[in-house]
């Protein structure tokens, strides 16, 4: 792979003709950015679910604010990685425009990355899945199991439902404002945003290779996925700022989640000081960083500047300063591994190997295991599914008799259709037309999770409490 390829600034729509260039003298991917900040998708984060769904506190974490962060990440990972990238001269070929190119790129990815995914976080998506496994193989069509008429990667489109996919679904057909090319962003970003450049039939979770642990597309995405894997020259590969990507997400949420979870209660200054102390134990002397040894500092210098919290002064500071450990480490593992990347063939993230590798991985396992399973979360997600398996009861059962010669909708499935955006039909029946029947249902079927998806955390509780008559 080339960076000049690797930058593509072609858009399934070419640039208007009508732009000045005189006056206009942004760069492409500054107008990718406009493009996204102005887009209700976007906006649409603010009500979205990180961890705590539909938190009353003004400090915990939105899928909005955390996409906010992890565009800072990756502007600030880009710019590191450029910079040595020209000061060691490991690429010929790589000049200050495309560095400044790339921080542009990854400031947009990171704004975009998560704008696929469903109400409620995470577990949206499980709960999509699992009711896709649970009920697909009940529906029928014209007397014939859905399941069965399916092609196998219609079939496990669903089966493996994934917000990632969702994402370059969304920015490049459903954010119908113009025209069916959705956003219309550049190549560059959209190949930024495929975590996973495989398809549903292609996932091997056990693999060694990160790329294939889950899908990055629908295969009602592929003709636009294959075009842009053409013009970036990725070939079945990563792009290699899609490792930045997804590292700056990963800083973003380990390090966030700490600190989200201290300020609920979940997590005590004396709890991540116990197990940091057990990741320093397994350190070398010359790591730059001791994790437990920064927090008591921290905490001692709370007692000092005679703090009311010096224990929160503590867990907050340190988590800005852990923060820059882990942009050099993810530096450092980028650079480290240039050549593999660039050849695509580096199947590990960009902490693999580094100091900071066990660190990530020991805060990834605190949240999980004093937030994301505490009776709290538990609760909060048996009523989450409860929604969503609601909501996709009424629409799929709507859905499937919708657009169909044969089909006839009750009255109660002529108002569930009339809910969905007008934007999610009118992209439905510009794709739909002129294709077979199986194709058509399988699209009908994608148009149920693109409005779910598209719904915030507020309006799927308000619509469930609407349609279920509680007052």
């Amino acid at each position: 792979m080339n960076w000049e390829q690797l930058l593509s600034v072609r858009r399934s729509r070419g640039a208007s003709e009508k732009i000045n260039r005189k006056t206009d003298l942004r760069s492409e991917f500054e107008k990718d950015y406009h493009r996204i900040i102005g887009s209700a998708s976007f906006r649409r984060l603010q009500d979205k679910t990180q961890v705590f769904p539909l938190d009353k506190s003004d400090f915990i974490r939105t899928r909005l604010t955390h996409s906010l962060e992890v565009s800072s990440f990756a502007k600030s990972l880009g710019q590191n990685i450029g910079e040595n990238i020209l000061i060691r001269k490991m690429d010929k070929d790589f000049t200050p425009v495309m560095k400044e190119d790339i921080c542009n790129i990854l400031q947009c990815a990171g704004l975009i990355h998560d704008i696929g995914n469903p109400p409620f976080g995470h577990f949206g998506e499980t709960a999509i899945r699992e009711w896709f496994e649970k009920n697909l193989p009940l529906i029928t069509y014209h007397g014939e199991p859905v399941e069965q008429m399916l092609t196998p990667q219609m079939r496990e489109d669903f089966y493996h439902f994934e917000g990632n996919a969702q994402a370059l679904r969304l920015v490049t057909k459903l954010h119908f404002l113009v025209d069916e090319q959705g956003m219309n962003l550049t190549y560059a970003l959209l190949s930024t945003i495929i975590k996973y450049p495989s398809a549903s039939t292609e996932i091997r979770e056990a693999a060694d290779d990160v790329k294939n642990k889950k899908m990055g597309y629908y295969y009602a995405d592929e003709d636009i996925f294959k075009e842009i894997e053409r013009e970036t020259g990725t070939c079945g590969s990563r792009h290699p700022l899609a490792y930045i990507l997804e590292a700056a997400d990963d800083i973003a949420y380990k390090t966030a989640d700490i600190e989200d979870a201290y300020v609920k209660g979940f997590i005590s200054y004396y709890k991540l000081l116990e197990v940091l102390l057990d990741v320093q134990e397994n350190m070398q002397e010359d790591c730059p960083f001791m994790p437990a040894d920064r927090l008591r500092d921290l905490y001692v210098r709370g007692k000092d500047k005679q703090k009311e919290n010096p224990e929160e002064y503590a867990v907050k500071n340190w988590i800005v300063r852990v923060q820059g450990f882990l942009i050099n480490s993810a530096t450092e593992g980028f650079t480290d591994h240039y050549r593999e990347i660039m050849d695509g063939l580096y199947p590990y993230d960009l902490f693999h190997g580094t100091w900071a590798e066990r660190l990530m991985d020991v805060l990834g396992e605190l949240a999980y295991r004093e937030v994301f399973t505490s009776e709290t979360i538990f609760r909060m997600e048996v009523a989450e599914a409860a929604m969503i398996n609601f909501l996709m009861d009424r629409f799929v059962g709507a859905i499937v008799k919708y657009d169909d010669a044969a089909g006839k909708l009750d009255s109660i499935d002529e108002r569930m259709v009339s809910f969905i955006s007008s934007n999610y039909k009118k992209a439905y029946h510009y794709h739909a037309d002129g294709r077979p029947d199986v194709e058509r249902l399988y699209l009908r079927l994608l148009l149920v999770t693109d409005y779910v998806c598209g719904m915030t955390d507020s309006y799927a509780k308000r619509l469930y409490q609407e349609l279920k008559a509680i007052v």
